[in-house]
């Protein structure tokens, strides 16, 4: 399963690990992913989606539809 989110494309970021001594080190960030089951009223049915805890706000503000005219722009 790849880790990024089906709403708005998030992915991991990489960057470094900074130690006390200043010594660096790669390491990735990852997205706060969750898996959120939505109901659509307009197909009477269920999906279930792997989305970021920011991702999932915006939904619960504009709605579903919404967000996926805004992601077709």
């Amino acid at each position: 399963m790849a880790r990024r989110c089906e709403l708005t494309g998030v992915g991991p970021m990489s960057g470094n690990s900074v130690s006390h001594a200043n010594n660096r080190t790669r390491r990735r960030f990852l997205p706060n992913l969750q898996k959120k089951r939505i109901w659509l009223a307009d197909e009477k049915r269920w999906i279930t989606i792997k989305a970021t805890a920011r991702a999932l706000r915006t939904l619960d503000k504009k709605g579903y539809k919404a967000m996926m005219k805004d992601l077709a722009k």
